[in-house]
Formats: C-alpha cells, structure tokens, sequence
C-alpha cells in the first residue's frame, strides 16, 4: 500500500512535515517561502520549493552513496519528498571553508579567505535565541546529544564536505560553508532536514559572485534564477 499523507506534524520557515500513514515516515513540503533573520523577513519565490526538493533530493543521493545515511527515501513530487522520521538532535553542525557570515562579524576576519584546515562550529536550534554557537560540552551537559552521537555528527559532517566540496568545485563553485543537521533512528545517527542553497554558502569559483541564500539576505536580487544555475551546474534534473 502506498504511504499517505496524513496530518500536519510541523511547519518550518522553508517547508511543511506531514505525518504519514506509516509511523515510521515522514512526507517533507517544499514551500516557496524564503526567510532570513530567523524568520523575520519571509517572501515567497516562484519555484524555489521545487528547485530546492529536487536539489536536495540529489545532493542526499550523493551523499548515500558515499556512506553517509540520510532520512531520504523518494521523491513524491515536484515539491514533496518521503522521508525517515527521526529523533532529531536539536544541533546544527557547520563547517567553513572560506570565511563569511557570521564568522566575519564575529571575529572581524576578512570575507573570502580560506580556512585550512576547515572548521567546525555547533549551534542550538533556537531563532528564539538566534540560534547561538554552543560546544559539545554544553551539548552533552544538557543532554542535546551524547559524546558518540556528537563524535559520530562530526565525522559524517567532514565526511560530507569531502565530498561536497569536490561536486561543487568540477561545477566551478566553491562551497564556503554550510549547515547540516541530524537525527536518530534506530538508534543510528542519520542526516536530516535538507542541503540546498538554502543552508550553504555557493560562489562562482571565478568570480566569487554569489550563488546562494545571502542573494537574499542583503539584497542582491537573482535569488531563484541563482539557485536554477547551481542546479544546472550540477545536472540536478528539474524538469
């Protein structure tokens, strides 16, 4: 029997969880809503829900297939995707490769230099709190994560930027950072949520012309026409 969509379970800034008729499935929503500021400027673009379902699904392909496990199952839709359910650990793992964001503002470096090697930074899932930078300490202490869980996050966090960072750059990108996150099930640690333009940094390794979410945040313009160039760099079908 085909799983069904049942009901509404969460509805994030980007995307909207659905309970399904399988306990152990989730069916994930791509909306076209675009926010930043921890969701205090939300507009919506036209296609970016497909573009960023279709991105994601084919980056978590290549991740599978390099050892990785992800929560993905299917692709249901232009804008929807069967998925895992899993416990997630309330922590986002980052790594830079290049300096930018936050980073810049907080430690006054230059924007663009390279990282070596890569770092790695914890944060709390909390827009409340603006999503402060937490360690494993803190993390242990308060019981987000145990030391397995949070040494396993951080090797397939590194293990994913290897490969990453290899796709993007045969595309001509240079990937400076981004964001993943994890959940558990049966009692594996598995990435969850998504990779898409929405939760990395992407330049043109030429021109360091910017191909991601920070089109948005500071006003470039070009936001889903960028996304489209990613996908086409990388051959993600989005017929």
């Amino acid at each position: 029997m085909m799983v069904q969509k049942t009901t509404e379970l969460y509805r994030g800034k980007a995307k909207t969880v659905y309970n399904t008729t399988d306990e152990n499935l989730l069916i994930l929503h791509f909306r076209n809503d675009t926010s930043a500021f921890d969701g205090e400027r939300i507009e919506q673009l036209d296609r970016k829900g497909m573009i960023n379902n279709k991105f994601n699904f084919f980056i978590m392909q290549k991740l599978e297939q390099a050892g990785i496990p992800t929560q993905v199952e299917s692709l249901l839709a232009d804008d929807e995707v069967l998925v895992k359910k899993l416990a997630m650990i309330p922590v986002e793992c980052v790594v830079r490769n290049y300096a930018a964001g936050s980073l810049v503002r907080r430690l006054g470096v230059t924007e663009g230099i390279a990282l070596s090697p890569a770092t790695f930074e914890l944060f709390l899932k909390n827009d409340a709190l603006h999503d402060p930078m937490v360690n494993e300490s803190l993390a242990e202490s308060f019981g987000w994560a145990t030391a397995e869980q949070l040494a396993e996050m951080k090797r397939l966090t590194f293990k994913a930027n290897e490969v990453l960072q290899k796709l993007f750059d045969d595309a001509g990108m240079l990937l400076v950072d981004f964001k993943l996150e994890f959940g558990v099930f049966n009692g594996q640690v598995v990435l969850g949520d998504e990779f898409s333009p929405d939760g990395c940094r992407l330049w043109d390794k030429a021109t360091r012309k910017k191909l991601d979410k920070d089109r948005f945040r500071q006003g470039l313009g070009g936001v889903v026409e960028a996304y489209e160039e990613v996908a086409n760099r990388l051959g993600v079908n989005l017929a």
